[in-house]
């Protein structure tokens, strides 16, 4: 009998459910400021105690910081990039274009 669903095959059932996938759509930002924060780190090859230490705050806020669950300040994420010795970019990207329904014929 096995006691846990792996990862993988727990998200390729959710993947199949519509609300779980505009729900997952929908919080897609704030995975990907959680991950570049993640990856800056990482690169870096510094802990949360370390990072926290280098922006004069705790490994506490770092964590909270890097699960997603408040949005930073812009100011904090500079202070993020000067102690993890990167730069700051942030960026516009455009929207996909909604597709064009082909008009109604006329009876």
């Amino acid at each position: 009998m096995r006691k846990f669903i792996p990862v993988r095959e727990a998200f390729a059932r959710w993947e199949k459910d519509p609300e779980f996938v505009a729900a997952y759509d929908a919080l897609e930002e704030e995975f990907a400021l959680a991950s570049a924060l993640i990856d800056a780190r990482a690169n870096a090859k510094m802990t949360q105690e370390q990072v926290a230490e280098a922006m004069g705050t705790t490994q506490a806020a770092i964590a909270r910081l890097e699960g997603g669950k408040i949005p930073p300040s812009t100011r904090t994420l500079k202070r993020f990039a000067e102690a993890t010795n990167t730069r700051l970019r942030i960026h516009f990207e455009p929207l996909p274009k909604p597709a064009v329904k082909p008009a109604a014929k006329s009876a």
